[in-house]
């Protein structure tokens, strides 16, 4: 339950700032305080604040009271219960008072909100602290990974025009099995044994969907019937992969530093992960120049390698594949272009996010590639209108 009258926030804000010159003028130190010893300071303090000043409270209020500030000074704020419910996928934040979740695929606008811009604005201030980035008027914009996994994105005015905004995707432990996403309809028994004979195939493959179609949920899984001999290596901008295989290196690109020095690129380290001697490369996203080392190591022996891409069909997707090569800057004629790609990707997994929010494997499409036509397609499966329509209800 969360109070968003204006009466209330305003009491918040005193009553934090209260306990902060309170945790001063004692000399404690909240990292080394419990969450025990941290409410018996917060219940003890607030409740002679209240008496002192009068203010009339329910002890539903005062209680409610009593776990935000809490929130607000070892926590994230009003963003806490959010980031600890399982069942949210995404946080978004629009300003002070427009906040969505999206659970199981839908979004919605949930009650929580800030005092305000300067709430909003030290919150992320907070999340960012640890990871040694930065949000201000020089450096407006943010992207960053949590301890947890989860990533966040941050942006304030004057580029963001509706104040300053977050966007965190939770990182999830508990990945859904073949089982569970079977059962939910996201694919099929017959779908999971094609993909489970592309994989140990070694046939290169990309995964393809719009956002939030789940992606990511498919290379984690198909990751599980990947030989236990091979020794595979990960390249992600925020890591959220968890391949579960033993013989794993996981590297993560690396943003400039506050003097723009120190940037690793994913293009870097797929050309770094070729000299460490990988049976298969997975790129968690292709979306630059990395595009290039990666259908070169395709084409090269390292059969069994995959990574995803936004696109909504797999005709999309190898239309941005040209257009990525294009824009960084691959001189190569159109025709070898073509060949290139034919010759790299063998499959692609086509994911789709239904109206109601489902997430469905629509269709499963190879590539047989020829000297008139490089993007020759075979579909080896396509989810029928009766299994989406079944979904759609």
């Amino acid at each position: 339950m969360t109070r968003v009258d204006d009466e209330f926030q305003s009491l918040k804000k005193q009553v934090h700032q209260f306990l902060i010159e309170r945790l001063d003028e004692e000399g404690l130190e909240v990292e080394k305080m419990d969450r025990a010893s941290l409410q018996a300071f917060v219940q003890s303090n607030l409740g002679h604040y209240i008496a002192e000043r009068r203010i009339p409270m329910a002890a539903s209020d005062i209680n409610l009271l009593v776990r935000e500030v809490i929130d607000e000074i070892v926590g994230f704020g009003p963003l806490q219960p959010l980031l600890e419910d399982d069942q949210i996928n995404d946080i978004l934040v629009n300003g002070p008072n427009d906040i969505f979740i999206e659970i199981a695929g839908v979004l919605q606008k949930v009650q929580t909100r800030f005092i305000d811009d300067e709430h909003v604005v030290r919150i992320i201030r907070r999340i960012l602290a640890p990871l040694g980035r930065r949000l201000d008027e020089s450096s407006p914009m943010v992207d960053a990974r949590l301890p947890d996994g989860s990533r966040v994105n941050g942006i304030i005015p004057p580029v963001s025009l509706v104040g300053p905004s977050v966007s965190i995707r939770k990182f999830s432990k508990n990945h859904l099995s073949a089982g569970a996403l079977i059962s939910s309809g996201t694919m099929t028994t017959k779908c999971l044994d094609l993909l489970i004979d592309i994989v140990q195939q070694r046939r290169n493959l990309l995964i393809s969907g719009g956002t939030g179609t789940g992606k990511t949920t498919i290379l984690n899984l198909l990751s599980q019937y990947i030989p236990k001999t091979e020794r595979v290596i990960t390249i992600e901008d925020s890591a959220e992969l968890q391949l579960e295989h033993p013989h794993i290196v996981r590297l993560e690109t690396r943003p400039a530093n506050l003097e723009g020095r120190g940037q690793i690129t994913a293009r870097d380290l797929i050309i770094n992960a070729l000299r460490m001697r990988p049976d298969r490369v997975i790129v968690g996203e292709v979306r630059a120049a990395e595009i290039i080392e990666l259908l070169q190591a395709m084409n090269t022996g390292h059969e069994g390698s995959m990574s995803t891409i936004h696109s909504n069909s797999a005709a999309d997707a190898l239309v941005r594949i040209e257009t990525l090569l294009a824009v960084n800057g691959y001189d190569a004629s159109e025709r070898a272009i073509g060949r290139l790609i034919g010759s790299s990707i063998d499959v692609i997994v086509q994911l789709s996010r239904l109206a109601n929010g489902r997430r469905v494997v629509s269709e499963v499409i190879e590539l047989n590639p020829s000297s008139d036509n490089p993007y020759s397609m075979t579909s080896l499966y396509r989810a029928s209108e009766l299994e989406l329509e079944s979904l759609e209800r």
